[in-house]
């Protein structure tokens, strides 16, 4: 099958990529840049993955979320909170319906470029914090791209079952080079450590049993 990768550049997405490779025909690879204070860190590592394999990479604005959105994430919002993934302080982080509106605008390209489907990165991990990850959401909205496209556009999403260890897990078995990904919210020189994705990062390499080529900030002890 023909699909179009949603790749942000972060350790799941450039995963992804690489078993839609595998597993299918990958037409393009779409990020989006939508004024998360991270996105000038991740976007290029997923450019970078794209040209690793001579895939087209689309990245495409979405400023309205960046202006109009409220959302610690944002580069108008406030500081991004430390403290584990699960944490209710997360919450802080979440941009409301962000992949709804990603989703619904990778459905038209990908039917605008022939695909068939469209992959994203969307794990179980994610499900604690952000209602537009969870598989009942996911599952909804791929039934209306479906509906909603002559090509009846399919929703792909291999890591729904899989909390980030196995992720690490999987991307390493299909040869990910980790240290070309970006996590932290932050966006700073280097990954933070302390923020709730850079605590999962740190976390799912110790479960993974792999070396974690991250260079921190803090390497503090984990839970």
């Amino acid at each position: 099958m023909k699909v179009v990768v949603l790749c942000s550049g972060g350790m799941d997405s450039v995963t992804a990529l690489h078993w839609a490779r595998i597993n299918h025909e990958v037409s393009a690879v779409l990020s989006f840049n939508y004024g998360a204070k991270h996105n000038h860190r991740e976007i290029p590592f997923a450019a970078a993955h794209a040209d690793k394999f001579a895939l087209p990479h689309r990245v495409i604005g979405l400023d309205f979320i960046g202006q109009l959105f409220t959302s610690d994430l944002l580069k108008r919002g406030g500081e991004v909170p430390d403290g584990h993934y699960a944490d209710e302080s997360m919450r802080r982080t979440v941009v409301p319906f962000r992949n709804g509106i990603m989703l619904a605008v990778a459905a038209g390209l990908a039917e605008s470029v022939g695909a068939a489907g469209l992959v994203i990165a969307a794990h179980g991990g994610d499900h604690a914090i952000y209602p537009d990850c969870r598989e009942d959401f996911l599952r909804a909205l791929g039934e209306a791209m479906r509906l909603g496209t002559y090509a009846g556009i399919e929703l792909l999403r291999p890591f729904i079952a899989l909390d980030k260890g196995r992720i690490a897990a999987e991307g390493a078995r299909l040869g990910v080079d980790f240290a070309r990904t970006w996590s932290c919210y932050k966006g700073g020189a280097v990954h933070c450590g302390t923020c709730g994705t850079c605590v999962e990062r740190r976390e799912a390499f110790r479960q993974a049993g792999l070396p974690d080529p991250t260079v921190y900030a803090d390497t503090g002890a984990l839970r």
